[in-house]
């Protein structure tokens, strides 16, 4: 054991995958994420003394320190393979304090896929921790713990006991409130569209949109300039003024990052960014893939950069080149710009092998797994292909002071558009015929509609991510863990997909508004990520940071103590009296979500589960299936008409019975996330097959 080197990465997957293809020589520890943390019990951050953090060991990880400790005494060398980004730092920071490893030893291995090349390259690089990321993570940590420890028992004490409040998860409910209301106030506006349909000479028809008047953008306001508009064109002699014919090619989008990742996850798969991150982590960390034994399939997952490895560049095109043919293949590799913002610590995400096809792989994998691979996949190999290229015609047509527009469109040749539709530019299907400028044309038929303006939408989980990301507001890694807080603190809540802002989160972002308008503002948050960025790259010092963003932050603070009434907030009737004491039932808020309690407490102690209708009719009666939870907070399913009907299943019914047994049929989602339509009956076994 002496000439072991211990290798300590994050997480028991990676440390599995690793010990696959490291030799004996090599011993794989897994920290289970952070050893060590500021208290959870009190602020842990000594404000007097210049904002110095106290680190504890985490509760529960005593036993992981003192092993890790204990094999690296048996070590010849240790070497911190944690995750590639400024948390995985901080750890790998931590890891070498508590094994007391000198400052500025090589003890620090970074790579972003878990193959084997990869990870033999990355030992052979080790350096030193680097501190400015540290320190970053450092300042994140701190800042968030002052905001949160500070503000919280502000809500606490003015609003109600439970709530929270976070540097960027405050930013994110205020935008799901804005935008709430704009929808509230929004007022429709009428308009007007027109089209024409045409001919030439041949009798060959095709249609043109009315879109100018004397030259200018027409806008059609009521029935009666409709109307005033109409006799015009009929009166008219309409005429070809242009007629332009080229070639339009379309490039690629690049290859995902972690916040594009998520929100073509949620369109394409309707995955939420939680359930992407969990099974983009399973494809990273490695998976067993039959005779080659266990491997990442994709790149780090937390990244915001589009740049691509050059030997990665290299092998896709030769891939597109023999799998699709040269013409599909680009001159050199196509290279993307990432936003000014990024920090470009980390490629895109992409495949590890572009030849471990998604169909090569398909039988390891679960199906989501399968699903998301596929996606990447796809879209790396899509963002190294040609253009797609399409043939356009655009034809102006004079009629009096009126001017109408036509166009079409015809694909002519796919491109990356062949493994990777984006839907962003399509065919437009008008065929225009052969037309000459000055040629006259006949007016057939108009075609009017009328519209209204209509709100802006609320915000999908998928576009709530793209503002964020624009805005610069955090960091994507952070996106899923922000949207799942607000969720369950009741701040917003879903709706077809929707988020929606409760009273609850509206009256907690007016205070945060009214009181702490920097805390809760997009530029001021943006404006810390990038100081965070100057820190990392050791522009900055970090405690600056924190010390400039405290002053007037604690001042605000003593203030809205002082000056804040408390706000009562009534709890809703839940339109259903107490079967104990017959008073009314209110609706409140738990540590798991909504039940209903008797407004008679503490007299009367009386609850209930709060029903959730799922959409699925009871298989054995009239009633409908909710969603419950019991006791300890376990989802499960029943039928509305308990106790009549006691229909009960811990797994969400599909409303159909089983063929074979005539039993309930369920799905039944396994721990590596592939959901099987199966019966719940396990003497009878039956499973419908879902395979896509």
């Amino acid at each position: 054991m002496a000439g072991n080197t211990l290798i300590i990465v994050e997480s028991a997957a990676k440390a599995k995958t690793l010990g696959k293809f490291l030799g004996k020589n090599y011993k794989i520890k897994a920290s289970v994420g952070h050893v060590k943390d500021l208290p959870k019990s009190k602020l842990g951050i000594d404000v007097q003394n210049d904002f110095e953090p106290r680190y504890i060991t985490i509760r529960g990880k005593g036993d992981v320190l003192k092993e890790i400790k204990d094999e690296s005494q048996k070590a010849a060398k240790v070497l911190l393979a944690t995750d590639p980004d400024r948390e995985g730092e901080a750890i790998a920071w931590h890891l070498q304090t508590a094994m007391k490893i000198p400052e500025g030893s090589a003890c620090r291995i970074e790579f972003h896929e878990i193959t084997k090349d990869a990870v033999k390259n990355a030992i052979k690089r080790a350096r030193p921790i680097d501190m400015n990321r540290v320190n970053a993570q450092q300042a994140r940590r701190i800042l968030d713990r002052l905001v949160g420890y500070n503000l919280s028992p502000l809500l606490w004490s003015k609003v109600r006991k439970g709530l929270s409040a976070g540097r960027v998860q405050s930013v994110a409910v205020r935008l799901i409130c804005e935008r709430e209301e704009e929808i509230k106030n929004f007022q429709a506006v009428e308009y007007w569209t027109m089209e024409a349909i045409l001919a030439d000479n041949k009798e060959n028809t095709f249609t043109a949109r009315v879109a100018l008047y004397k030259n200018e953008r027409l806008e059609i306001k009521s029935e009666q300039e409709k109307d005033v508009i109409t006799l015009g064109l009929n009166r008219a002699k309409l005429k070809v003024a242009k007629v332009e014919q080229k070639e339009k090619r379309k490039r690629s989008n690049p290859p995902f990052i972690t916040s594009t990742l998520q929100q073509e996850a949620s369109k394409r798969l309707n995955f939420y960014a939680k359930r992407t991150m969990r099974v983009a982590q399973e494809l990273y960390e490695g998976l067993s893939i039959g005779k080659e034994g266990t491997v990442g399939l994709i790149t780090y997952l937390r990244t915001d950069s589009t740049r691509v490895a050059s030997s990665a560049q290299a092998e896709a095109l030769d891939f597109i080149e023999s799998f699709y043919g040269k013409d599909y293949a680009p001159d050199q590799a196509n290279e993307f710009k990432s936003r000014k913002s990024a920090q470009d610590a980390h490629e895109a995400i992409r495949p590890t092998s572009v030849s471990r096809t998604p169909q090569s792989i398909k039988e390891y994998l679960s199906r989501d797994q399968f699903r998301l691979y596929k996606l990447i996949w796809d879209r790396f190999i899509a963002s190294q292909m040609t253009p797609a290229v399409f043939d356009t015609i655009a034809v102006d047509i004079e009629a009096g002071h009126y001017g109408l527009k036509a166009s079409s469109s015809r694909l002519k040749f796919p491109g990356y558009k062949k493994v990777y539709n984006d839907s962003e530019e399509e065919e437009t299907k008008n065929p225009i015929p052969a037309l000459k400028k000055g040629q006259q044309v006949v007016l057939e038929e108009i075609n009017s509609e009328q519209h209204f303006t209509q709100p802006p939408p609320r915000f999908t989980e998928a576009s709530l991510v793209k503002l964020l990301e624009e805005k610069n507001v955090g960091r994507p890694s952070t996106y899923a863990p922000i949207i799942d807080t607000i969720l369950r603190r009741n701040y917003v809540e879903r709706q077809n997909k929707n988020f929606v802002p409760t009273e609850l989160g509206m009256i907690v972002v007016d205070l945060l508004k009214d009181n702490f308008s920097n805390v809760v503002g997009v530029e001021f948050t943006a404006h810390m990520e990038e100081e965070l960025d100057q820190v990392a790259d050791g522009n900055m010092e970090w405690k600056k940071v924190i010390r400039e963003f405290y002053e007037p932050f604690s001042a605000d603070i003593e203030k809205a103590q002082e000056l804040v009434d408390k706000i009562e907030i009534k709890d809703e009737e839940a339109g259903k009296e107490c079967v104990v004491c017959g008073r009314p039932l209110l609706i409140k808020y738990g540590r798991f979500g909504k039940f209903l309690a008797c407004s008679g407490f503490p007299e009367c102690r009386h609850t209930e589960s709060m029903n959730e209708e799922v959409g699925v009719s009871c298989p054995f009666c009239s009633g409908s299936i909710v969603a419950l939870r019991s006791k300890k907070g376990r989802r499960f399913y029943g039928c509305s008409n308990y106790p009549e009907c006691n229909f009960r299943s811990w797994n969400k019914p599909t409303g159909e019975k089983c063929p074979r047994c005539g039993d309930v049929m369920v799905e039944k989602v396994s721990k590596n996330s592939d959901t099987k339509i199966i019966c719940q009956n396990a003497g009878c076994g039956f499973k419908k097959d879902d395979q896509e």
